[in-house]
């Protein structure tokens, strides 16, 4: 009876140890999300994200999403002070996410090191572009070109074929692009800083000018360009992320895309901040994003893995093998030669930043109406 009163009573306390080992493994029951990313893309991860939390830890996992520009969501956390109301912010320039780091608002990703391992330093020629932190403040999360949309119909009607940045320049086009502000958009801030540091800054912002003398309209958010393209309100729209303009495709509208020149790639960098309120949930997200799961679930939304490891492949008619044509056949951008003139050293400087958004306040958006009689 002693012998098996011992052998229950360890039998019990090795039991509590493991449950303590499973509890400890197990995340909050709440997650919440600050991004630019649009709707198309972070409803469907973080749905999936939920359900891979009932399976792997059986906890009913609330989600939610506080859509925001990139700089609009950079200037509320810098405002949180270190006590957010976000767990995880996500998407835009990983210059915006060093700023962070730097104010001390920002925690260390953990992710398994083998993970982190696979995902390159860089990518783009001439300029490296980084696409995690060394330090591990951010890690990308998956590749997209920020690039222009077309109305085929529209372009023909009106005679003008767009291939590269230069062909926005058409006078034929006066009118007829769309793009968002950007102080207001990552997405057009990286392509500013694109055609500034090809150009030099004067001619920079003279070949910016001209674009906007072509410009019908300046959007409040990056995801009403390829809105207001798709339904033929607009010819172009200008720096487009590619997944947005996917986007418009399954949603049955006739609209093309093209990947100029040295655009800007962007890493879409997720990061944990500091003072998260369910930090166990933030990392478990990353993670979950990370894994062969996570990038095969958003290689479906016009998006590309942000590690050699996978490729966009799916079944004869899915919207993998959709997203592939409609990015003229590419996989991988890790099979191709990626041009790369954005130094995140320059752009990223706080002072670089406000004055591309002062500058092009100043002398573009409240001198639109001249711009464009002129």
């Amino acid at each position: 009876m002693k012998r098996f009163a011992l052998f229950a009573a360890i039998s019990v306390a090795v039991f509590f140890c493991l449950a303590g080992i499973s509890s400890a493994q197990a995340i909050e029951n709440e997650f919440y999300l600050i991004t630019p990313v649009s709707k198309d893309v972070h409803d469907p991860v973080l749905k999936a994200f939920a359900a891979y939390a009932k399976k792997r830890w059986n906890v009913d996992l609330k989600t939610s999403a506080m859509p925001q520009g990139t700089p609009v969501a950079y200037g509320q956390i810098l405002e949180w002070k270190g006590k957010p109301r976000a767990d995880v912010f996500w998407g835009g320039e990983g210059t915006l996410f060093d700023n962070l780091a730097r104010e001390g608002l920002l925690e260390k990703v953990q992710v398994p090191d083998k993970m982190w391992n696979e995902i390159p330093a860089e990518i783009g020629k001439p300029v490296g572009l980084p696409l995690k932190d060394p330090k591990k403040f951010w890690v990308g999360t998956m590749l997209e070109p920020y690039g222009i949309i077309y109305q085929p119909k529209l372009l023909k009607r009106l005679g003008v074929e767009i291939k590269d940045w230069d062909d926005l320049l058409n006078p034929k086009l006066k009118g007829q692009i769309a793009q968002c502000t950007p102080d207001r958009s990552s997405s057009s801030h990286a392509s500013y800083e694109v055609i500034l540091q090809t150009y030099g800054w004067e001619k920079g912002w003279e070949w910016l000018k001209k674009l906007a003398a072509n410009t019908g309209i300046f959007t409040a958010r990056s995801r009403d360009v390829p809105n207001v393209v798709s339904k033929g309100e607009f010819a172009v729209g200008f720096a487009v992320p590619s997944y947005m303009a996917f986007a418009e495709v399954l949603n049955g509208y006739d609209v093309k895309y093209v990947f100029p020149k040295n655009a800007y790639v962007t890493p879409e960098p997720m990061a944990v901040l500091k003072g998260a309120p369910h930090p166990k949930a933030a990392h478990a997200f990353i993670e979950f994003l990370l894994s062969e799961e996570g990038q095969k679930l958003v290689s479906a939304m016009g998006v590309y893995p942000i590690t050699p490891k996978y490729k966009v492949q799916g079944a004869p008619g899915s919207n993998q093998e959709k997203a592939v044509a409609f990015t003229g056949g590419m996989r991988s951008f890790f099979d191709i030669p990626v041009g790369n003139v954005y130094n995140a050293d320059t752009a990223g400087q706080k002072k670089r930043i406000e004055e591309v958004n002062s500058y092009f306040r100043k002398e573009i958006a409240e001198k639109h109406k001249e711009i464009i009689k002129k």
